[in-house]
């Protein structure tokens, strides 16, 4: 797939993040031309694998995960939390792959091109003087090696090849921005034109090497990450659209539900905005749309399995009761 091809598949699943969806694309695609041209040629490629920075639920892992199923890769997360918490980190790192192995079905050569995603390695981060930040820069120095590309001996005494495996690390960074405001800017480039000045607004906004050292990622670390993907804090308009544009969307799921039961469900625009303000609210982006999102349709679920009387429920406000009317439009109390 073209990267274009790639953004227009996420574009179904993901609402939003352009950017980084263009960044992931291309680099995605880049990684696995080197694969392939590494199989037909002498010259040994440099694998790039990706950062993605953003605050929670901003659709880092949906992104990930939609990527690996638009293009057939066997693909597994991990938590960089766990890892900083357990005294066998290598044997973990084995786990990871060993999943990696299991979601390929076995198949070596497709578990060795696929894709793992290490989530919140922004706890990883080395701070002096806590036990904590020396497991974490520990767990950084134990994922060197896969990353880079090695052979690796799983359990079952089968070895795994790490060199064409894209790892895909993320994290929210908090703090980071601040570190970004005190970094020089690139104002030593002269920009005459409005297309010189974009161009230079993207270098200063980039997430560079330096910044990454200073909130605690070890040098070696940052280095294996040379591509960087920025996610945007959601909007309330951007979390309506996540509960009703994509083709899996929280809403559209449950209206198929509901036609299995032979009934129609209608919600007023202003209950998916009150939603996205509740989200909002709850400061964790679009992870908690589902769970208000079911707890509003909870009373509903419950009555309608039992009355083969409803044909039509309709919420005009996540704050009122459902309204419930038969096939002849006629409330049912």
């Amino acid at each position: 797939m073209t990267p274009s091809a790639i953004v227009k598949y996420l574009d179904q699943y993901v609402v939003g993040q352009d950017e980084a969806k263009k960044v992931l694309a291309v680099a995605v695609y880049s990684h696995y031309k080197k694969v392939a041209k590494a199989r037909s040629d002498t010259i040994d490629p440099v694998k790039s694998n990706i950062l993605l920075v953003g605050s929670t639920g901003t659709g880092k892992t949906l992104l990930c995960e939609t990527l690996a199923r638009a293009l057939k890769l066997p693909f597994v997360t991990a938590d960089a939390t766990s890892l900083a918490q357990t005294e066998f980190v290598n044997e973990e790192i084995d786990a990871i792959l060993q999943r990696l192995l299991e979601k390929a079905e076995g198949d070596v050569a497709r578990a060795q091109c696929g894709i793992v995603f290490i989530d919140e390695v922004d706890k990883l981060k080395a701070i002096s003087g806590q036990a904590r930040g020396a497991s974490g820069e520990s767990v950084q120095h134990a994922l060197l090696k896969i990353m880079e590309g090695s052979p690796v001996r799983l359990k079952h005494g089968q070895y795994i090849d790490t060199t064409n495996i894209l790892f895909i690390c993320g994290g929210a960074f908090v703090g980071l921005n601040s570190i970004q405001a005190k970094t020089h800017a690139y104002g030593f480039i002269s920009a005459t034109g409005g297309d010189d000045q974009h161009i230079l607004d993207r270098l200063n906004a980039r997430v560079k090497p330096t910044d990454l050292f200073e909130f605690g990622l070890i040098p070696e670390f940052a280095g294996r990450l040379p591509i960087v993907a920025s996610f945007q804090d959601l909007n309330r308009e951007m979390l309506v659209r996540i509960i009703t544009v994509p083709r899996n969307s929280i809403y559209r799921q449950f209206r198929e539900i509901l036609q299995g039961e032979g009934v129609e469900l209608t919600i007023a625009p202003l209950v998916f905005e009150q939603i996205a303000e509740l989200a909002i609210e709850y400061k964790v982006g679009a992870r908690s749309l589902r769970g208000i999102f079911e707890e509003m349709l909870t009373p509903v679920l419950y009555v309608v399995p039992d009355d083969k009387r409803i044909a039509r429920v309709t919420i005009a406000s996540l704050f009122e009761q459902a309204h419930f009317f038969d096939a002849q439009g006629s409330p049912i109390s």
